[in-house]
């Protein structure tokens, strides 16, 4: 456990070269460049551990007894107080016992290498009875350095395997949180087995060796967006490292554990984008092969980045499940090491470097906020964070369609989504790991959901303060961090992890025309107009001269009532929620029928780019399908459905995704209604049932402007199967 932490500028052992020893490897001292004059909280052990505040330049010294952290820590630590100057320093150590888990550690293999050093002196220290452990030997030359394998020098934790346990399957919408509400967290009784295994990470992250291919990522203040949301926002920069994302970190610090017969026999992956460019680059250092094994569906820029990098990539499997049954497959054929993506110890202990970073870099500050796949990387922050701070609160961010941590958390066990939300695909993982969940689950303070506006608008945020264009999974902690700070008035230091910036330019579209909803300042309604001269004047008017409009749609058609679709401005610091309610109770006032469509996705996504009008199509349906992105997928689609049924509808808007999200009409008999749906599921695509959209009614329903749009009247409740139930009905 490294633990130079100089609260002083001291003179004392002038010119000695010192090591530091401990039970489980030798660490060697840095240098500090500059005194740090913030106390410092370190964990306790037997006998106390002291540490020598200096009042002042020339004043008097002074002992203080350092605080117990709780138990967490209380086994097999040495702790050392370093005083460092520029020409020597003292290590002040303590030492417990031999703990279960050294026991343990004596025999198995250790991860690597212990350095050879031998014990010179041991000494009784003259300030405050800490033994003091100086080191003769020299540290071990390059070519040392070079042979030993890298990780800390004990066995694995003990995890149990997902495999092992039971798993929940849940739908997305089975659990919907407020804006900014944070999902509950059922934990268990801390037992001695997790101070330990807390332990190792703790060691496990201050001795990871991932700077060979990363680097310390900048930690950026934000004060555009700081003045907007009223706390002070900070971004740390991981889309700023060579592979554009954190994944390396992990990804390295478990390749570099390898014994060098692991290494030659090589490694191999299953991934979609970054964590394949990680053990791309990793392998790359190492020099051992690698063969990335990526859906069919990847786009391209994702394949030949990793294929730049030198690294053999395998397209096979239509989703992720697929894709890693048969990298997993191949490894074991192969005699391949498998490299995870996040369920696994050493992968988490080197994402949790940002963590100690991040400590480093803003020392006051008072939550992190990390994105949600997996978990490796909200596992490792939150180990190391919470083990030198347990006041610092450490929140997940998730996708509203991907929340699998969510709703593990809430259930106190695995749960898989039965679908997943693709548009932040670097975290839409339909079940998190085994080891990251334990972590989060003893850990973490909740997690909470972002919705895609959302997280579109934070990508907005990110390039007007910086320029950087961020993927959307590298936004979801930057769109978090707002809506919890604005929702519980929370104003001071916080920390968002800007993840990733691997983002294909074709995804540019959608996000810009999401992302002012996100923001809130543009807002998309429907309204019923008489098909009379002068109504669209007047309705002009009642919307009011202060509103901008920016998107119409209108056709006439042989109805007596005009359904209009069309966008508004919102002014800039006003209450938009309010606004956009004020201008709904006026029209409807004025008797103009209007909905609210701007969280409606099916519009957002489809119905604002349509054309054409209502055609009176008798037992018409509308469904929503999500398409893989490859050469073929629609074709397979449309020979479960053709020409058994009738077609009398389509939209589809490529977003750079994985999966093409695409709008069927099609007409369907009610006698046939359960046979149809059988047929879709056979099609093994995930789909979605909108006949009953208000949005698709109002415009392109058989009853168009009749019955479809709200007046505001009170009226009695249907059950709807989806969100769009809020909207009234004449």
């Amino acid at each position: 456990l490294v633990l130079a932490i100089a609260l002083t500028r001291l003179e004392v052992e002038r010119g000695t070269p010192l090591r530091l020893g401990c039970p489980h490897n030798i660490l060697q001292l840095h240098w500090l460049s500059r005194p740090l004059t913030r106390t410092a909280q370190l964990p306790a052990s037997s006998p106390t551990v002291l540490l020598l505040r200096r009042k002042g330049r020339g004043g008097k010294k002074s002992w203080t007894k350092s605080p117990l952290l709780g138990p967490i820590l209380h086994q097999t630590i040495s702790m050392a107080a370093a005083f460092g100057a520029s020409c020597g320093s003292l290590a002040a150590a303590s030492r417990s016992p031999a703990s279960s888990l050294r026991q343990r550690e004596s025999s198995a293999a250790p991860l690597r290498a212990k350095s050879a050093a031998v014990v010179a002196s041991r000494t009784r220290s003259a300030r405050g009875g800490a033994s003091c452990a100086i080191i003769d030997s020299a540290p071990p030359s390059a070519a040392e350095q070079q042979q030993q394998q890298q990780g800390p020098a004990v066995s694995l934790p003990n995890v149990l395997s997902s495999a092992a346990r039971t798993v929940r399957e849940v739908k997305p919408e089975d659990m919907k949180l407020g804006e900014g509400e944070l999902g509950a967290v059922k934990r268990g009784v801390m037992r001695a087995e997790d101070a330990e295994r807390l332990n190792w990470y703790l060691r496990a992250i201050l001795t990871a060796n991932v700077y060979d291919v990363a680097v310390e990522s900048s930690l950026d203040f934000a004060p555009r967006l700081s003045d907007r949301i009223d706390a002070q926002i900070y971004l740390k920069r991981e889309d700023l490292q060579p592979v554009f994302s954190f994944k390396l970190r992990g990804a390295y610090n478990r390749m570099a554990s390898l014994s060098s017969t692991a290494l030659a026999a090589g490694v191999i992956t299953s991934s979609a984008g970054n964590h394949a460019q990680g053990v791309a680059l990793a392998a790359k250092k190492l020099q051992c092969s690698a063969v990335i094994a990526m859906p069919v569906t990847t786009p391209a820029i994702k394949v030949n980045a990793v294929r730049r990098l030198g690294a053999t990539v395998v397209l096979e499997g239509e989703n992720f499940d697929a894709t890693q049954a048969y990298a997993k497959r191949r490894a074991v054929e192969e005699g391949r090491t498998f490299i995870p993506p996040f369920d696994d110890p050493l992968v988490v202990a080197g994402q949790g470097t940002v963590g100690m970073e991040i400590l480093r870099q803003l020392p006051g500050v008072e939550a992190i906020f990390v994105p949600v796949g997996g978990g490796g990387l909200i596992a490792g922050i939150a180990a190391y964070v919470k083990s030198i701070r347990p006041d610092i609160k450490v929140i997940g961010v998730e996708p509203e369609g991907a929340n699998a941590m969510v709703q593990s958390l809430y259930h106190g066990e695995l749960c898989r989504l039965t679908k997943v939300d693709g548009f932040a695909d670097g975290v839409a993982v339909r079940q998190p790991g085994a080891v990251c969940f334990d972590l989060c689950q003893q850990l973490v303070d909740g997690v909470m959901t972002v919705k895609t506006d959302q997280i579109c608008a934070a990508i907005k945020d990110v390039f007007e303060e910086n320029r950087s264009i961020l993927e959307p999974a590298g936004a979801v902690a930057v769109a978090g961090a707002k809506a919890y700070c604005e929702a519980n008035g929370f104003k001071g230091k916080v920390v968002a992890i800007a993840s990733g910036a691997n983002m294909n330019f074709d995804r540019l579209r959608v996000v810009s025309q999401l992302a002012d909803g996100g923001l809130k300042q543009e807002a998309t309604l429907v309204s019923v107009i008489p098909e009379e001269n002068g109504s669209f004047k007047r309705f002009v008017e009642l919307v009011g001269a202060d509103v901008s409009f920016t998107e119409f749609k209108y056709r006439k058609n042989s109805s007596t009532n005009a359904v209009v679709l069309y966008s508004v401005a919102v002014t800039a610091g006003v209450n938009s929620q309010q606004m956009i309610k004020d201008c709904v109770t006026k029209l409807r006032a004025g008797g103009i029928g209007t909905d609210n469509l701007t969280e409606d996705e099916t519009t957002q996504i489809h119905l604002r780019y349509m054309v054409g009008g209502a055609t009176g199509i008798p037992n018409e349906r509308l469904y929503g399908v999500e398409i893989p992105e490859r050469a073929g997928a629609l074709d397979t689609f449309l020979n479960f459905i053709s020409p058994k049924y009738t077609i009398t509808m389509t939209h589809y808007r490529s977003d750079g995704g994985r999966v093409g999200q695409v709008l069927f009409g099609i007409q369907v008999p009610p006698a046939q209604l359960e046979a149809f749906e059988a047929c879709l599921e056979s099609t093994g695509y995930t789909y979605k049932d909108e006949t009953r959209n208000t949005a698709f009614n109002a415009l392109y329903g058989t009853g168009r402007g009749e019955s479809s749009v709200g007046s505001g009247q009170q009226q009695t409740k249907q059950p709807r199967p989806n969100i769009f139930s809020l909207f009234g009905k004449k």
